[in-house]
């Protein structure tokens, strides 16, 4: 390749970047002038405008004339754009599926439970019929979709839509499912890890909101986090960053699931949660164990306690290596509040350096349940914003 050709595709993508940062700027801000913009995003005032009429020229913003501090200024906000974007999120035991216009008001919203080791195919045929069936109660069909957003408890590599981590999720591997999804409906579909989508959603329209950098963990039948860098979620290579749940915390434990011993998951992951309980409490599920301790169970109380103080842990390495503003947590064990909260908390301030400019915020996700599958509808939102609606 020449230099030159080098140097024009070097400026191409510092354009793109920059046009995507014009646009979370605004999408998190809501609306803001254009030497507001300048001043959030670092840009200068000039690139600042040539993007902004680039933007306006291809639909993504719209400009009206507000005032401020006594003078005349151009308002930039996101276009009204007219149609919808389905949410999927898979998980582990569950399916849920939501549909919402792009100013993220969920229209309508529908979860299964999945069986263990559910197939993929089975899967997708569900999460295919509820959208279609969420359009026909809201009047809609398929053509209104512009875009589907969709979350796996798993590594995902976004450029291909396929799990980068075999054994993660069995039967799974080898599965492009953004292409199987799009044959299945029609419409372009993005694919990503729920712990990165419930990032995204905490970081735009949750408890996250007002910071540029944070970490989302997801503590659930298994463990992993979202990271989000000056506004934008970091995926690393191949989508692995962030998988906490496959950090090891004890070399001579358990085989996980990513044929690593010790990992995490083997021990907070639901299946070592439930298994000290069973001499008690017999056959149970997680989620009975869940309702036990938020109803002041003893046993089921210090079963997640023990939980968040193991995920703090490793969660205060990851905040010692990104030093976030502020960390969401998530996920099934968190709906026990401070059982899981209080231990995680305290493993992470024992763990980090203090900051005495700005101290690390430990927080519950504000969206609770629905963070990933909201994430997933800012998903198909954001990747739509210059797919021009093609084929993923």
């Amino acid at each position: 390749m020449s230099e030159r050709a080098a140097t024009s595709g070097s400026l191409s993508s510092l354009r793109e970047a920059n046009r995507s940062l014009v646009v979370d700027t605004v999408r998190r801000y809501g609306g803001l002038t254009q030497v507001e913009l300048a001043a959030a995003t670092g840009l200068s005032t000039a690139t600042v405008s040539t993007l902004v009429r680039e933007l306006l020229a291809a639909g993504v913003v719209e400009t009206t004339t507000t005032t401020r501090s006594g003078r005349r200024a151009q308002l930039v906000t996101l276009a009204k754009r007219v149609g919808l974007a389905v949410g999927v999120q898979i998980g582990h035991r569950h399916l849920r599926v939501a549909l919402s216009d792009f100013a993220y008001d969920v229209l309508a919203e529908q979860s299964l439970p999945l069986p263990p080791e559910h197939r993929v195919d089975t899967s997708l045929d569900r999460a295919a019929l509820l959208a279609v069936d969420m359009l026909e109660r809201v009047g809609a069909d398929l053509e209104d979709v512009v875009a589907i957003g969709v979350g796996l408890p798993a590594p995902v590599d976004s450029s291909t839509g396929m799990v980068s981590v075999r054994g993660i999720m069995r039967g799974w591997d080898e599965v492009h499912l953004g292409h199987v999804l799009h044959k299945r409906l029609g419409r372009p579909v993005f694919v990503d890890n729920d712990a990165n989508l419930g990032a995204l959603a905490e970081s735009v329209i949750g408890a996250a909101k007002e910071y540029r950098d944070s970490i989302f963990v997801r503590a659930s039948h298994g463990v992993g986090a979202g990271i989000v860098i000056s506004g934008r979620v970091h995926r690393g290579f191949a989508g692995t960053a962030g998988e906490i749940g496959h950090v090891q915390v004890d070399p001579a434990g358990d085989i996980c699931r990513c044929g690593s011993r010790g990992c995490l998951d083997t021990i907070v992951g639901a299946q070592a949660l439930l298994e000290p309980l069973r001499a008690n409490l017999g056959s149970v599920a997680l989620r009975d164990v869940i309702q036990l301790a938020i109803d002041g169970d003893p046993g089921c109380s210090q079963v997640i306690a023990d939980a968040g103080a193991q995920i703090g842990a490793v969660v205060a390495g990851l905040g010692m290596a990104v030093n976030p503003q502020c960390i969401v947590v998530g996920g099934e064990l968190a709906e026990t509040g401070e059982v899981l909260l209080g231990p995680l908390r305290e493993a992470v301030r024992r763990r980090v350096l203090l900051n005495q400019i700005a101290p690390l915020e430990v927080v519950p996700a504000e969206l609770g349940q629905r963070a990933e599958v909201l994430g997933a509808v800012l998903l198909a939102v954001e990747s739509s914003d210059f797919s021009g609606g093609g084929a993923p």
